[in-house]
């Protein structure tokens, strides 16, 4: 049937008494088969959905291993989502920021999000239309989940790629793209970079006069604007110029770890009075900023980590792309690569301790005891660098439903960070487009370009 919260939640309310929201706050739950029978009913109910996932198109053949089945170096797949019940997943179009805004690198960097936009419909029309489908629309969402399938989602990361031509962001969304940011690392033709705190070196001072017509553009179509990756000053001009909620796909609370990449208590303000939702990221390096890290240990790991690379040809700088160079190896030198890697960051370097689930609900309970229930979600950013200790992939999902239920979180209230507040957003922004785009809903699943066959 479809996800609906009354019936849901009536469903399994039987199974022991939700912790409920007090003048004193939440009682924790310290019986830990309670925790587990809970957090087992309420994962099971609740279409959870994790807003930023990367891939590889190398993933998305007809031949060779590929999504549909549980791969040894991936940390999503459609196998771990369905093992760890992960109902949905934004599976994200990522391309790298060029320090060139010219046509040349806007033609190839569209090419390489059409590639991915490809490999995606692929998954879902050609290699496992039985156990995925695209979620164009909340509506879909819920469809496609109680129909027991797993949910697609298609976000754009970096909006370098439409270039200096507005139609780019409409075929985008015509191919399913429902949530975009304006920049990633490097300021682009749109807007600046949370990057630039680096250097206090600044392109636009926030958006640029595209970037806001963008904006604009993205309402109309009923695209959510994505504020994970932009600047402060970007985000907070998003926010003025905006007439629907807007999201962050991948963020964390500064106030916890003060890294460019999080939010402040002014942005987070912000955002609840716009309406929109946080989507916290399990990051390590996001979550948990240690002061007392072993700087000269971390300095000496990445130079050899440096020299590995060199060894190999693995010449990429953007971490992504070093992975897409690290897959094409031969399985030999891959695997030589991979044990040498080990020895350095296991071995001879060892990080300092990771951050847990525990870290990741603290960023929860921060942004919930601040700005409220209902602008708090999750976002992983697997395969793009994510992860923390206990939810290392998607088969590990069930850990943050039971951290969140010792924690005394309610059945309703995990439903709504699980994915809840992100479809609401989501609806507000369908429902703040034009009325001719809205009066169009179903077209994208037909103007959509047809599948371009993947290049042997």
């Amino acid at each position: 049937m479809p996800i609906s919260n009354t019936l849901r939640y009536a469903a399994i309310g039987c199974i022991a008494a939700p912790a409920l929201l007090s003048a004193q706050g939440r009682t924790p739950v310290t019986n830990e088969a309670e925790v587990m029978a809970n957090a087992k009913a309420i994962h099971a109910a609740v279409l959870s959905i994790d807003t930023h996932v990367d891939i590889a198109p190398a993933n998305f053949t007809a031949t060779g291993p590929n999504y549909t089945q549980k791969l040894p170096r991936t940390q999503v797949d459609l196998a771990k989502m369905e093992e760890g019940g992960l109902g949905g997943a934004f599976l994200v179009v990522y391309v790298g920021q060029s320090p060139t805004l010219d046509a040349a690198a806007f033609a190839s960097a569209n090419a390489q999000a059409l590639e991915k936009f490809d490999a995606i419909h692929r998954l879902t029309e050609q290699l496992a239309p039985t156990r995925s489908e695209i979620a164009y629309t909340a509506a879909d969402a819920r469809r496609i989940h109680a129909a027991g399938k797993r949910v697609i989602f298609i976000g754009v990361e970096n909006g370098f790629p439409i270039g200096a031509d507005l139609t780019n962001v409409q075929k985008f969304f015509a191919r399913g793209g429902r949530y975009m940011s304006l920049a990633h690392n490097g300021h682009s033709q749109l807007s600046d970079s949370n990057t630039g705190e680096r250097d206090g070196v600044w392109l636009h001072n926030g958006l640029s006069p595209l970037g806001r017509q963008v904006i604009v553009e993205m309402n109309r179509l009923g695209m959510m604007i994505d504020v994970s990756h932009p600047s402060k000053q970007s985000m907070l001009q998003t926010l003025a110029i905006s007439k629907a909620p807007i999201m962050a796909s991948h963020s964390g609370v500064r106030a916890i770890c003060n890294h460019s990449r999080n939010m402040d208590d002014e942005q987070l303000t912000a955002l609840k009075k716009n309406g929109g939702v946080i989507q916290l990221v399990a990051f390590n390096s996001y979550v948990k900023c240690d002061p007392t890290r072993d700087v000269p240990r971390e300095q000496a790991r990445a130079a050899a980590m440096t020299d590995l690379r060199a060894e190999f040809g693995i010449s990429a700088t953007d971490r992504r792309e070093q992975q897409a160079q690290i897959q094409a190896l031969t399985d030999e030198k891959r695997n030589a690569y991979l044990a040498k890697q080990e020895d350095i960051t296991a071995r001879r370097y060892p990080s300092d301790p990771p951050a847990t689930v525990k870290d990741f609900a603290d960023h929860i309970d921060y942004v919930v005891k601040l700005i409220g229930i209902d602008h708090v979600g999750i976002s992983s950013d697997f395969d793009g660098g994510g992860g923390v200790d206990g939810w290392r992939n998607a088969s590990e999902s069930l850990n943050v439903t039971a951290e969140l239920v010792r924690r005394g979180y309610s059945n309703s209230e995990i439903a709504k960070i699980w994915g809840g507040n992100l479809l609401r957003v989501m609806e507000r922004v369908e429902k703040a487009a034009t009325a001719v785009t809205r009066g169009a809903a179903a077209a994208p699943r037909v103007q959509r370009p047809p599948v371009r066959p993947y290049p042997r």
